[in-house]
C-alpha cells in the first residue's frame, strides 16, 4: 500500500504550546524531584475559602450599589461598572482465572464495563439491572436478575453505568442526581450465579460521565473512582469535598465523612480564580476485600477542564482553563502506592485517556490539541486545534512549579475529520480522524499517522476511509472507518516503515459501537486472531447506541494482517425487551452490544440477546441463542 514521511521539527512547536523550558536529573526514572504540599491543616484550607467568600462578599456588595446607583439615575459622574460576574461552569451534567472480556487501555487494569466473567458465569448490567447467565459445562441459560441498585433506593434520577468484579463482590458505578453524588452499588455473587444485594456508598461528586472514559477501574482488589468536584465561592464549598456515606432510609447529607482531610489536599503555585471556576479533582481507592467498603481520597485543586488516565501504577489528572483563546493547563500524577502527588504546568489539552501512554521506560506521552477542556460529558468529540506530542519523564514532575520544557513539545500535522480517535500499540501513536457519534460522510481524503513516538519520526498513511476507531491487532493495528454507506477495516502493519496491510469491506454497514469496549480482539497466535465489531446499517448515525442494540456482530478472522469475514450473529429482538419494565438506565449511555471470546467460544451480546456461534468451514455459524430480558426472567428486587 502507500506510505508517506512526514517529518515535523520540534523547532516549529505551536505558540500556543510553548512554555518556559525546565530541567530535571534522577537517579531514578519515576521518581519525581519535589513532590507538590498538601495544606498543613483544616485551619489553613478554611482560610483559603474564608478569602474566597470575603471576596464574593465584596463582589455581591458592588454589584448591590451599582444596581442602587443605576435606579437612581445618571449623575454627572457614572457610578463604576460591575465587577464581572462569575464565569458559569457547566454542571458535569481481575485478575486471575477469570478471562477478561473487556477492551481495556492496559493489561492488569480493569475497567468498568457492561459484561464481565465471574466463574461459569456473564454478568450483564443493563437498563438498571444486574444479570447472570451460565456458560460453564457448554451450557447458555439465564440464571438470575437483580435489580442494580437496593430496595431502599429510588432510582429515580439515577443512572447505573459501570459494574466491576473483585473475587465474589460485585460493584456497580452509576450518579444520582437525586442524591447529588456517585453511587456505589455493591452485590454479593455466588458460584451458582445467585445474586445478593449487600450495600449502596455515595461519593460526593459532580457528574463523572464522558462519552468515552469510564469513572472507575479495578487493579487486584482496589476500586479506583474519579471524581470531579467544582468549588463555588458563592456557596459553602466545604459541602463539595470528597466524603462517603452508606446508604440508609432517611440519609441526610450530615451521613457524609470526609475521606480528604486538608493534609491528602494538594495544590500548585498556580493562582486559583474560583470566579472563573476551580474543582477539586479527587481519586478514591476503596477495597473490596473488606466486607465494609472503606475508601480514602486524594485530591488536587486545579482548572475544571479535565481528562483522567490510570496506568499500572499512578492517576494523571490533566486540568485545563480557557485563558484568551488558549489553554493553559497543568497535569497531576497521583501515586497509587500513596506517596504524595507531583505536577507539571502544560499547555494544550488531552483529547481522553487514549491521548495517555506511560511507557517502559519511565516517559509520559500525551497528545495534546491546543483548543480544548477535556473530555467531561461530549467535550473529546471534536476535531478543533493544533496537534502536538508531549514526551516528558515522569523524574521531571516537581512541586508543580516547573514547566513541561518547549522541546518537550513535537509539532503534528492535524488530521481531516470530525472527531479525533488515537491508540498507543508498541513504539507507536497512531490518530486520525472520523465522523463519531454522527452519521457517516462520504470520505474523498482520509488518513491515519503513525507517530514513533521516541524517535519523533511521523509516518501519513493515506485512507479511502474516515478513522473512527483505532485498535490493536497484536503487535500490529486495525484502523475502523466509515465512506459514505460502507464500512472499512485497514489493518497496519507498525514496521520501522508502518504501511497500510490488508482492507475489509462490508458494504452498506457503519459500526455500531462508538466507545471501546464495543471492539473486541482474541489473539491466537503472534499471526492470527479473532475480531469482532458490532455493526449497523450504513446511513445509521453512532448515536443510535443510546436507544437500539446493534442489528449484528461481525467477525472478522486476521491472518498475519489479511483480514477475511467469518459472518455475522444477527439480532432478533422481541417485544419482552421493549417491555422491560426500565426503572433507571433506560438510554444506553455505555452501549449494549459486544463480541465476546470466553474458552474458545464466541458470543455476541445484543441488548437482552446472548448468540452463540462456531466457527465452521471458515465461516462462523448461529448454534442457539437465549434471551434474558426481565419479562423472561424474574427480577429480584
Amino acid at each position: 500500500m502507500y506510505r508517506t514521511l512526514v517529518v515535523y521539527l520540534t523547532t516549529a512547536v505551536l505558540t500556543a504550546l510553548c512554555l518556559p523550558a525546565a530541567t530535571a536529573t534522577t537517579a531514578n526514572p519515576t521518581v519525581p524531584r519535589k513532590t507538590l504540599s498538601a495544606f498543613a491543616n483544616e485551619q489553613e484550607l478554611a482560610g483559603l475559602f474564608k478569602r474566597w467568600a470575603d471576596e464574593a462578599q465584596r463582589r455581591r456588595d458592588e454589584q448591590q450599589r451599582a444596581r442602587a446607583d443605576k435606579s437612581v439615575g445618571q449623575l454627572a459622574q457614572p457610578s463604576p461598572a460591575p465587577a464581572a460576574a462569575p464565569v458559569a461552569v457547566a454542571k458535569e451534567a481481575a485478575t486471575g482465572k477469570n478471562e477478561s472480556v473487556t477492551n481495556v487501555q492496559h493489561a492488569g487494569v480493569d475497567e468498568g464495563g457492561i459484561v464481565k466473567v465471574h466463574g461459569d458465569h456473564l454478568v450483564i448490567l443493563r437498563r438498571g439491572r444486574l444479570f447472570t447467565v451460565r456458560i460453564g459445562a457448554q451450557d447458555l441459560r439465564p440464571v438470575a436478575a437483580i435489580d442494580a441498585f437496593g430496595s431502599d433506593v429510588d432510582p429515580g434520577g439515577a443512572w447505573y453505568d459501570e459494574m466491576l468484579i473483585s473475587g465474589n463482590t460485585i460493584v456497580v458505578i452509576g450518579y444520582s442526581y437525586a442524591r447529588g453524588g456517585t453511587e456505589v452499588g455493591v452485590f454479593d455473587i455466588s458460584r451458582a450465579g445467585q445474586l445478593a444485594y449487600r450495600a449502596t456508598y455515595h461519593l460526593r461528586s459532580n457528574d463523572y460521565y464522558s462519552s468515552r472514559n469510564y469513572a472507575s477501574r479495578l487493579i487486584g482488589s482496589k476500586l479506583i473512582v474519579y471524581s470531579p468536584h467544582v468549588l463555588s465561592p458563592w456557596g459553602d464549598p466545604w459541602a463539595a469535598f470528597p466524603a462517603m456515606r452508606r446508604w440508609r432510609p432517611g440519609a441526610l447529607p450530615a451521613d457524609f465523612r470526609r475521606i480528604a482531610p486538608a493534609t491528602r489536599i494538594y495544590r500548585s503555585d498556580e493562582p486559583l480564580d474560583p470566579f472563573a471556576g476551580v474543582a477539586l479533582h479527587s481519586v478514591s481507592i476503596c477495597d473490596l476485600a473488606r466486607p465494609e467498603m472503606d475508601c480514602q481520597s486524594t485530591a488536587v485543586l486545579g482548572s475544571p477542564g479535565r481528562v483522567f488516565y490510570v496506568s499500572p501504577n499512578s492517576v494523571f489528572v490533566w486540568t485545563t482553563a480557557e485563558r484568551g483563546g488558549a489553554s493553559a493547563s497543568s497535569v497531576f500524577r497521583i501515586p497509587l502506592d500513596g506517596s504524595a502527588p507531583s505536577a507539571l504546568k502544560t499547555a494544550g489539552s488531552p483529547i481522553d485517556q487514549f491521548s495517555f501512554h506511560e511507557d517502559d521506560g519511565g516517559v509520559l506521552n500525551v497528545l495534546l490539541r491546543a483548543n480544548g477542556r477535556g473530555d467531561g460529558m461530549w467535550a473529546g468529540e471534536v476535531n478543533a486545534g493544533d496537534l502536538a506530542l508531549l514526551r516528558i519523564p515522569l523524574a521531571s514532575f516537581s512541586d508543580g512549579r516547573d514547566s513541561a520544557p518547549a522541546q518537550a513539545y513535537r509539532r503534528l500535522p492535524r488530521a481531516n475529520g470530525y472527531v479525533l480517535q488515537s491508540r498507543y500499540i508498541g513504539p507507536y501513536l497512531l490518530y486520525g480522524a472520523g465522523t463519531g457519534w454522527h452519521s457517516p460522510q462520504t470520505t474523498t481524503q482520509s488518513q491515519v499517522y503513525a507517530v514513533r513516538y521516541a524517535q519523533g519520526e511521523v509516518y501519513e498513511l493515506p485512507l479511502p476511509h474516515s478513522v473512527d476507531r483505532v485498535e490493536a491487532l497484536g503487535s500490529n493495528a486495525l484502523v475502523v472507518g466509515s465512506s459514505g454507506r460502507d464500512l472499512h477495516l485497514s489493518s497496519v502493519r507498525l514496521t520501522p516503515l508502518p504501511v497500510t496491510a490488508g482492507r475489509y469491506t462490508r458494504k452498506d454497514a457503519a459500526q455500531g459501537e462508538t466507545r471501546s469496549h464495543g471492539f473486541f480482539y482474541k489473539s491466537e497466535s503472534e499471526f492470527d486472531g479473532l475480531l469482532g465489531l458490532p455493526i449497523v446499517g450504513g446511513d445509521e448515525s453512532g448515536a443510535r447506541q443510546l436507544r437500539t442494540p446493534s442489528a449484528a456482530l461481525l467477525f472478522l478472522r486476521n491472518h498475519a494482517l489479511t483480514l477475511s469475514e467469518l459472518g455475522t450473529l444477527t439480532a432478533q429482538p422481541s417485544a419482552s425487551d421493549r417491555n422491560d419494565g426500565c426503572r433507571a438506565s433506560c438510554v444506553d449511555w455505555y452501549g449494549n452490544s459486544r463480541p465476546l471470546f470466553v474458552r474458545g467460544r464466541i458470543f455476541a451480546l445484543m441488548g437482552y440477546e446472548i448468540v452463540e456461534g462456531k466457527v465452521d468451514a471458515r465461516r462462523i455459524v448461529e448454534t442457539r441463542r437465549v434471551n434474558f430480558a426481565p419479562a423472561v426472567l424474574q427480577v429480584t428486587r
